[in-house]
């Protein structure tokens, strides 16, 4: 939980997108130190679920940004003109995730083509992961309707949403769906979703 009280959904909807970033990214830096207690195994990741099978992803590269922010060195996946590094450790809300991969010098993964999205994955499922959520870095919280990556400040252009998403499922709590996530939902691969920004699951960052 934050040392600070996120504002609710429906309020975000009223500030602008540069009220909704400082929201999002301005806190105190200790704060956050004390918010990442979980540790990183020492070793690198592996596919088929990361625990066992015996060899070493041949794809995955031991690295570190070398900023005094990164406090572990992270296990990343090269894919294309990219790296990422796939949190499978614990699950985080939207905000909570994209803190998290600022924290170590990464955005939360954003999709450019259907390349990137094959790509990526093909990365999830090799760790055997296919079925579960994935937080990217969209959101409209800034305008129903608008979607744009958080990680670029782009709006999004090449799209690939599950059938009839978004569609901005209003909860009875009044919560409404506002955050981009990668979710194999009808078993035709992993396509996009617009879900609550207060979801728990896994999340990708990107270098």
């Amino acid at each position: 939980m934050f040392p600070f009280t996120m504002p609710s959904v429906g309020l975000l909807d009223k500030f602008p997108l540069f009220l909704v970033t400082c929201i999002i990214l301005l806190t105190n830096e200790s704060s956050v130190t004390s918010q990442h207690s979980v540790k990183q195994p020492p070793h690198k990741l592996e596919p088929n679920g990361g625990g066992g099978g015996g060899g070493e992803c041949s794809n995955c590269i031991d690295d570190s940004t070398g900023s005094s922010m990164s406090r572990w060195s992270m296990p990343l996946v090269k894919s294309g003109e990219k790296r990422y590094y796939l949190n499978i450790f614990f699950k985080a809300n939207w905000y909570r995730a994209t803190q998290y991969c600022r924290y170590h010098g990464m955005h939360l993964a954003s999709i450019a083509s259907q390349e990137e999205n094959d790509r990526l994955e093909k990365h999830i499922r090799d760790f055997g992961l296919g079925h579960e959520h994935f937080w990217m870095s969209g959101t409209d919280q800034a305008e129903e309707g608008t979607f744009f990556w958080m990680a670029t400040g782009r709006p999004i252009t090449f799209t690939n949403w599950n059938a009839g998403e978004p569609n901005n499922f209003r909860y009875e709590n009044g919560e409404e769906e506002h955050c981009l996530e990668l979710w194999n939902r009808d078993g035709k691969g992993m396509k996009w979703n617009d879900s609550p920004c207060s979801f728990e699951t896994y999340f990708v960052c990107e270098l």
